[in-house]
């Protein structure tokens, strides 16, 4: 623990469960107005969503958010707990209860898949159903030595069931890698952020081969709602007839330009509704097709089959549970929406993925603020100069502005007492101690790298 002016003088000491952005974001403001802080991380590295989640070719927006993630895990009355997993190390009453804490701020994200609706699904899991957690999870690691999770094999005539950022992010890994093996079968190498930024058809051009020639299906993504309904950019709240039309017109667009730059195939208004099985294996799905009516997704009549080598799930990531906290249906029980309160913890709060239920990197941060097209085109790869530009998406304007009022709210607790305090740190130490952690973040951070 610090030793700081500002840890002995501390009138509050905050437990915040999850370093990424959220985390952060929260300790930032907790500690910008004298509270001290505790941050919890199951992981070594605070980095969440942003190291597992965003896929690698993201590598200015990457580095951006670990220098900003850093900069307030740093702070003088910041501490770092790494390699602890809150439920399982510490169990959660434990924490809000005993600890001594003023308060205990859930940033803990959504890690957890959205099953695919569809009855006997997860009996398949590894038996041609995959989620994207763990393969975007893969796609990030798996050439790192000490990787030692779940290993997948890019495969051609993927079905990916989404919609969503995320599954954009899913089929252009799919493309790309498939792509980059057919290339080289032929003695031909290309690196594959190279090739995201450039774009498939123009790197095989420069190879004088087209996409045809390499002989690839290509994945299908699958939506249940229509081109313009992709959420690829954000609608605005209380937008007039104009506005909206514009934006469904920008999406169309920006997939189109998606569909081109990475080709994959796109089938709107379905929704799975069945599975293929064969010798124990999902080798498909049966799709029923949908109409939008007043923004509902309504089921038709008519149905139609697909069969693909697997079936990538990419519908949305919902919190884990965490024994001691209520769930209602796939969030946590929440009383007050605004900053996260439990009925039964009248000290806890949350803020980021956690509370809305998005496990998106950019969705659950566009409430604060409008992301442009522009930017959100280079956060996709579809601007003329890549990713150029994409650092301009301030991925902690939603969680700052819950910390702000998590601040407040915390501020008008009981002060901490001295010897409570002390209890505290002397906790704190023991932990970080189990873990090996000295309480050097810089250091920390870069040995795990």
């Amino acid at each position: 623990m610090s030793d700081s002016n500002a840890t002995q003088n501390a009138t509050h000491c905050v437990a915040v469960v999850g370093g990424a952005v959220a985390g952060a974001e929260v300790a930032g403001a907790l500690a910008d107005r004298g509270v001290e802080v505790v941050v919890f991380e199951q992981n070594r590295r605070p980095y969440g969503k942003i190291e597992d989640g965003l896929p690698r070719w993201h590598v200015a927006l990457r580095q951006k958010e670990y220098d900003t993630i850093g900069s307030k895990l740093s702070l003088p009355n910041v501490s770092f707990v790494p390699n602890t997993s809150i439920g399982t190390d510490v169990g959660f009453r434990e924490l809000a209860d005993e600890w001594g804490f003023t308060g205990v701020v859930l940033a803990c994200g959504a890690w957890r898949d959205r099953p695919l609706p569809v009855d006997g699904a997860d009996d398949y899991v590894d038996e041609g159903l995959i989620y994207q957690n763990p393969f975007i999870i893969w796609f990030n690691h798996n050439e790192e030595p000490d990787y030692d999770g779940p290993v997948f094999e890019p495969k051609d005539g993927a079905l990916v069931v989404g919609g969503g950022l995320a599954s954009i992010d899913v089929v252009k890994v799919l493309m790309l890698e498939t792509t980059r093996e057919k290339l080289a079968e032929r003695g031909i190498e290309v690196d594959l952020v190279e090739m995201e930024v450039k774009g498939i058809p123009k790197t095989l051009a420069k190879h004088d081969l087209t996409f045809e020639e390499l002989g690839l299906e290509g994945c299908t993504l699958f939506y249940r709602r229509s081109e313009s309904d992709m959420p690829l950019m954000d609608m605005p709240e209380g937008a007039d007839e104009r506005r909206r039309e514009k934006v469904k017109a920008g999406r169309k667009k920006m997939l189109a330009k998606a569909m081109d730059k990475y080709r994959f195939h796109f089938e709107p208004l379905c929704m799975p509704d069945g599975l293929i099985v064969e010798d124990g294996q999902l080798v498909g799905l049966r799709f029923r097709r949908t109409k939008i009516e007043n923004g509902r997704v309504l089921p038709q009549d008519e149905t139609f089959e697909r069969r693909g080598v697997y079936t990538i799930s990419s519908i949305g990531s919902i919190p884990e549970p965490i024994e001691g906290i209520p769930m209602k249906g796939e969030l946590l029980a929440y009383t007050d929406w605004d900053i996260g309160r439990l009925a039964d913890y009248p000290t806890v709060f949350s803020a980021g993925n956690v509370v809305t239920g998005k496990g998106n990197i950019v969705s659950s941060r566009k409430h604060a603020r409008e992301v442009s097209a522009k930017v959100l085109e280079a956060f996709l790869g579809l601007g003329e100069n890549g990713h150029e530009g994409e650092e301009a998406l301030d991925l902690g304007a939603e969680a700052r502005e819950a910390g702000k009022k998590i601040a407040d709210a915390v501020q008008k607790q009981p002060h901490i007492a001295a010897d409570a305090l002390a209890k505290v740190h002397e906790r704190v130490a023991q932990r970080q101690k189990a873990v090996g952690y000295d309480g050097d973040y810089a250091s920390w951070v870069k040995s795990g790298s």
